[in-house]
Parts: structure tokens; C-alpha cells; sequence
């Protein structure tokens, strides 16, 4: 098998494969992949490395564009360490007019996202032979073509028709074929299916 320029085999994805499984507890089922219609819709979910606006209408000296720290906190005017992640704007948005209310007369907030990265239960994770193997934040009706775009399609020794999708169903962990050489280099969009947030795509290298 080929090594990489750090000389890792390829054997460790498959290792981390199992690290993905095991830590999901339960069997391991092997499911026909959902079409794109099943798409999952979401309201988005702040994240780690989101930037958001927050707008305090009538107080300009409270509006502030703030980073989401990495352990999910933001700090505002008059309002410290306070619990981002995990929530939608509109949820954060109440959250802070009830700790502003404390210090200003029926405060009025809008957050709004501007740099999206998103919680990490809704990331779709992207490993192995991609060009650029990441974690992507989910968006509503989002594919696997979708995704491959976004991570610059297949590597020169990907073995695309062998990839997975890892998806946790409950107790269940679920294993998705998906036909990722037949979707990118021949355009059948029959192999293109939907994504849900939290997926595992595993692309893995060719034998030969």
C-alpha cells in the first residue's frame, strides 16, 4: 500500500473507523442509502468558531460582533461567559435579552451568524482520500455531492465506489455505501444521496 508523506498507513483510517464505531456502542448495520428528498431540515445550530452579530436595538454601544470561543462561550457588553453553543440564534437571542434585562429596559436582540462552522454534533466529517479531508457544517438539504464539492472531490488513489457513510440512528450505528466514483467521474446522479448532521463519510484508498 502506498504511505502518505508522513509514512501513516492507510490501515490507521480503518482503525479510526472502529475507534468511530466502538464509540458509538451497538451493531453496526449496513442500510440502503436515503434518497435526497429524505434530506434532514434544520434550524442551525451555533458552533466553536462561528462569528455572530449581536444586534441590541437602541443600544448601539451593546452591539458587538463576537467570536464563539472553543469551549462555546461568547462575552458581550454587561454580558460575560455566557453559553453558545448548541443553540439557535433565536434561542441565544432570548437568552441574552433575559441577561440584559438586568441592566436595560425590555432590551430587543438579534443575533445573527456571519462565519459559520456549526455545533459539533451537526458537522458532517469528511476522512480519508479526499482532496481535502474537513469537518463541514450541515445546511439544510445538503448531499453528498454537495460535500464532495465542498472538500474538492475525490484523491488520486481514492477508491470512491468503496466509500461509507457512518450515521448514528439511536442506539443503532449505520453503514450507507455510497457510489462516489460513479457520482463525480461518470455524473450518475442516481449515486448522489442525502446527507444528515453528524455523518461520517469514509473514503478509502484503492489496493491497486
Amino acid at each position: 500500500m502506498k504511505k502518505d508523506r508522513y509514512g501513516v498507513l492507510p490501515s490507521l483510517l480503518m482503525a479510526g473507523l472502529a475507534l468511530i464505531v466502538a464509540g458509538c456502542g451497538g451493531r453496526t448495520t449496513v442500510v440502503d442509502a436515503p434518497p435526497v428528498e429524505a434530506a434532514v431540515e434544520m434550524e442551525y445550530r451555533i458552533g466553536p468558531g462561528d462569528n455572530l452579530q449581536v444586534f441590541v436595538w437602541n443600544h448601539p454601544e451593546l452591539t458587538v460582533t463576537v467570536p464563539v470561543r472553543p469551549d462555546g462561550l461568547i462575552s458581550t457588553p454587561l454580558v460575560e461567559n455566557m453559553k453558545a453553543e448548541g443553540k439557535t440564534a433565536s434561542q441565544l437571542s432570548r437568552d441574552l435579552e433575559t441577561a440584559l434585562a438586568e441592566y436595560v429596559r425590555s432590551p430587543t436582540v438579534n443575533v445573527i451568524v456571519t462565519q459559520f462552522v456549526g455545533a459539533y454534533g451537526d458537522q458532517i466529517r469528511v476522512v480519508g482520500q479526499a482532496q481535502k479531508p474537513q469537518s463541514l457544517a450541515y445546511r439544510a438539504n445538503m448531499s453528498v455531492l454537495d460535500v464532495m464539492i465542498a472538500v474538492g472531490g475525490l484523491a488520486e488513489f481514492a477508491a470512491g465506489n468503496r466509500a461509507v457513510i457512518m450515521r448514528r440512528d439511536g442506539e443503532k450505528q449505520l453503514r450507507i455505501p455510497v457510489r462516489l466514483s460513479d457520482l463525480m467521474n461518470d455524473g450518475d446522479m442516481g449515486a448522489n444521496i442525502a446527507v444528515r448532521p453528524g455523518d461520517v463519510l469514509i473514503i478509502p484508498e484503492s489496493r491497486f
